[in-house]
């Protein structure tokens, strides 16, 4: 079975060194957020998630969840209650949440840090408190006093959890289809019913109570998404004065069996007339949703992140003490009977591709928690707006490229085990599985792609991408006389330049045929989240050279770069190849004719 350590070094340096954290919390009045404090911080994270989660992720995959039919009670693999229990205690449900509301008032740029420890650990069980984070965002930003005093304090304390009830039987990502209805009641409350699929964390053994933010239509409610509103419905009633009462008419008819994350409960949720409260304004539910649904997205590149830096520990230990061969080059390791894998050239380009991703993709995920910070905290409005405008660009990349590396750094890592890499034993086939819903849930890559180039890019002009171009020319232009940075800045400031170009191409043909959006969107997607790499290993060269770190530190971080732009920066060729062969590539063929 593999183990997991917490990269904390890493960590630190993505933080610290290259994002200038401590800077920024002091700048956005985060008193207690002092390095000290942060370091004490990291340590008991890494010594929770290690050896309290790390160890149930193999026995967790195995048990799965277990489901009464009779009760619709799910329970999770044995240890999960308990662990949970010690995340509430150890404070770490509330984390980042505000202190008003018994929460430890931490930067989110920070908290990310736990919660890749956490995915990395045991992604199945790092389900649970990720939907309750996507129900706090709501709730804080919508919901009304009352509303955040008894049901949002509740999750932040990790007394009650929450989930995000969207998809339908008949639909999935197209929401103006759904058919949950909420009916008005004389108490003010609403009635809500309908079955909602797919729901994480919708029914578990974790806590008492669960809050569901439910998508619902009112009876006058207009077609289509405009006529979405948004409800909280607790699994047990709730009057107004935090009073709880009977179980509500909400119950899990089933959980799903899936390909992977089986320690986590992903639910079918009947409503059957369950009393609701309506959340945010009538008919405005996606302005809602979308609270939620950013913030999971953003935590599911997470995850992707988590899964590459687990899957690459577990191949580069591997690697290190396999012996098979010698070097083609001549014996490394004369005194063993053979060299360890590690020696040999295309296991080396594995484990270097899942290096690059993992530390170039830690900076890619803290950078954009660090703009959440700035937009939550900042004073100054146009600070602010440029945060959200940057933030929304880099939303779908931190999403679908993470998770996407995710799938092909768990690939490289079952490769470099052979054939006991395919067996349960080392843990590298269940990572793999569990990555693959990555791609999927809170947006498929799809989505994602469609959501950067549609309506981030095109729609909106391209603010942040434009604020994106901006920062690598400012760095081009800071380091241009720097001959350690040379060999990075050129690659790096072509491959933005060159996006301005597929961008400024894309929009005149979109103008004129629509689809091209569509057919160009997946690669102009992967283009964007190699050229932002690039960015971010030539940061790290940088800032690894200015910092005090030994000297095999600095070399790993130059040297990985150096694979990056050679080996892997390169993949924007291809892409943008994609981009410029056109819609007609792929839309041709009669549709009754696939299977000619």
């Amino acid at each position: 079975m593999s183990s997991y350590k917490a990269p904390q070094r890493d960590m630190r340096f993505a933080l610290f060194d290259v994002l200038g954290a401590q800077a920024l919390y002091d700048r956005l009045g985060f008193e207690t957020a002092q390095r000290d404090v942060l370091d004490a911080v990291l340590e008991e994270a890494a010594r929770f998630t290690q050896q309290v989660l790390a160890p149930l992720n193999q026995s967790g995959d195995a048990e799965g969840c277990r489901y009464d039919k009779a009760s619709g009670a799910v329970s999770a693999p044995n240890g999960f209650k308990e662990a949970y229990t010690q995340f509430v205690e150890g404070g770490w449900s509330g984390l980042t949440a505000s202190e008003s509301l018994g929460g430890q008032g931490l930067p989110e740029s920070f908290g990310v840090a736990l919660k890749e420890m956490i995915d990395a650990a045991n992604l199945a069980w790092g389900n649970y408190p990720l939907l309750s984070h996507g129900a706090t965002e709501a709730l804080k930003r919508y919901g009304e006093d009352w509303q955040q005093e008894i049901f949002l304090r509740a999750i932040v304390e990790g007394r009650w959890t929450g989930t995000m009830c969207l998809t339908e039987p008949h639909c999935g990502s197209d929401l103006g289809l759904l058919k949950t209805r909420a009916e008005p009641q004389a108490d003010g409350s609403y009635a809500v019913t309908g079955t909602k699929i797919f729901i994480t964390a919708g029914e578990h053994d974790f806590t008492d109570n669960i809050v569901h933010l439910v998508l619902a239509r009112l009876p006058d409610a207009p077609g289509g998404t405009k006529g979405i509103s948004t409800f909280i419905v607790p699994k047990l009633k709730v009057a107004r004065d935090g009073a709880i009462g009977e179980h509500n008419a909400v119950r899990c008819g089933a959980i799903e069996h899936k390909m992977g994350i089986h320690g986590s409960a992903t639910c079918v949720m009947n409503f059957d007339g369950a009393q609701g409260y309506l959340i945010g304004p009538a008919n405005k539910g996606l302005m809602v949703m979308f609270a939620m649904m950013n913030s999971a997205r953003l935590a599911v590149g997470v995850q992707g992140l988590g899964m590459i830096d687990r899957a690459y520990q577990g191949a580069l230990a591997y690697a290190r003490d396999r012996l098979q061969m010698r070097a083609a080059s001549g014996p490394k390791f004369p005194d063993k009977p053979a060299d360890p894998i590690i020696v040999h050239p295309d296991v080396r380009r594995m484990l270097l591709t899942c290096k690059a991703f993992a530390e170039g993709g830690r900076l890619l995920a803290y950078h954009a928690a660090t703009l959440v910070d700035v937009l939550e905290h900042a004073t100054d409005a146009d600070e602010k707006r440029t945060a959200d405008e940057l933030l929304s660009f880099l939303t779908p990349v931190v999403k679908a490229c993470l998770t996407e590396w995710a799938v092909e750094c768990t690939y490289h890592a079952l490769q470099c085990f052979g054939g006991h890499g395919y067996v349960r034993e080392w843990g590298m086939e269940q990572l793999a599985r569990d990555a693959r819903i990555t791609t999927i849930y809170e947006g498929t890559t799809q989505i994602q792609a469609l959501d950067l180039l549609g309506r981030k890019v095109l729609q909106t002009q391209g603010p942040g991408l434009r604020q994106f171009g901006a920062m690598i020319e400012a760095f081009c232009t800071e380091h241009a006389g720097n001959p350690a940075l040379t060999e990075f800045i050129g690659p790096l400031a072509k491959s933005a330049q060159e996006l301005g170009t597929l961008t400024l191409e894309l929009g005149g043909k979109a103008m004129r045929d629509a689809d091209e959006v569509g057919a160009a969107a997946v690669d102009y997607l992967f283009y964007t989240g190699y050229a932002v790499l690039a960015y971010w290993w030539a940061r790290a060269v940088a800032a690894s050279d200015a910092g005090n770190y030994p000297q095999a530190f600095k070399d790993a971080k130059r040297e990985t770069a150096r694979f990056y732009f050679a080996r892997i920066l390169p993949r924007t060729l291809t892409h943008a190849a994609g981009i410029r062969a056109g819609a007609a590539s792929v839309l041709a063929l009669a549709a009754d004719n696939f299977d000619s």
